[in-house]
């Protein structure tokens, strides 16, 4: 039997996730999370083997909590169920420490396959998440501006093209007004850009736009 934990913070979303488990007699639900907060402390609590976790959640979320996670929980599997399609957040969050990487237009279709695959230790994931993995082997001083940020730097560079405020990003990040400025700054700095409508004209043209839910 796998026991996993469903975190997401729309719960139309998890009654539709677990809709579509409710046929497979090897899953078991054994709880749900609305928030990184939340995810931290089923984690720590343990007794189950797989985490259903979406990327875009109140609190701490992202890459940064799949680090965290698997600091805490190094042998938990972790399965990425997002909004974002572009292989640029898969290759971060594979990178973190997740297992397998699969978008919300695929689940009523793959997710149950997902689920058994990462359960079974091994790898889930598109065929141009890894393409995208190999080059990042083998040219790993690409000079694609986005590559040269940090995991928090990206989420808030995620956020900002996506059109939220710096207000907006702060409470939903948790962190600080000031914070989240001084990440804007430093990543106009690093990218060489001088305003948001630069950076959105990037995203754009690198495929880096997805779907942020409010």
């Amino acid at each position: 039997m796998i026991r996993i934990v469903i975190a997401d913070d729309h719960t139309i979303m998890r009654e539709g996730l677990k809709r579509i488990l409710d046929g497979a007699p090897d899953i078991d639900i054994v709880g749900e999370a609305i928030d990184g907060f939340d995810v931290l402390n089923h984690i720590r609590q343990g007794g189950f083997d797989l985490l259903l976790l979406d990327l875009s959640m109140p609190g701490r979320s992202g890459v940064e909590l799949i680090r965290q996670i698997k600091s805490e929980a190094p042998k938990l599997a972790i399965l990425i169920l997002t909004m974002h399609e572009e292989e640029q957040y898969a290759v971060r969050a594979i990178r973190a420490g997740a297992q397998g990487y699969l978008t919300k237009e695929s689940a009523g279709t793959q997710l149950v396959g997902a689920i058994r695959r990462v359960a079974a230790g091994r790898p889930y994931i598109s065929t141009e998440v890894a393409e995208q993995l190999a080059l990042n082997i083998m040219m790993p001083n690409e000079s694609l501006l986005h590559k040269q940020l940090s995991d928090r730097e990206f989420e808030v560079f995620s956020l900002l093209v996506a059109g939220k405020s710096i207000t907006e990003i702060a409470n939903g990040l948790h962190l600080s007004v000031k914070t989240v400025s001084t990440h804007k700054t430093r990543i106009m700095q690093k990218m060489g850009m001088h305003s948001l409508s630069e950076m959105v004209q990037y995203a754009v043209a690198h495929r880096l736009l997805s779907p942020f839910k409010t």
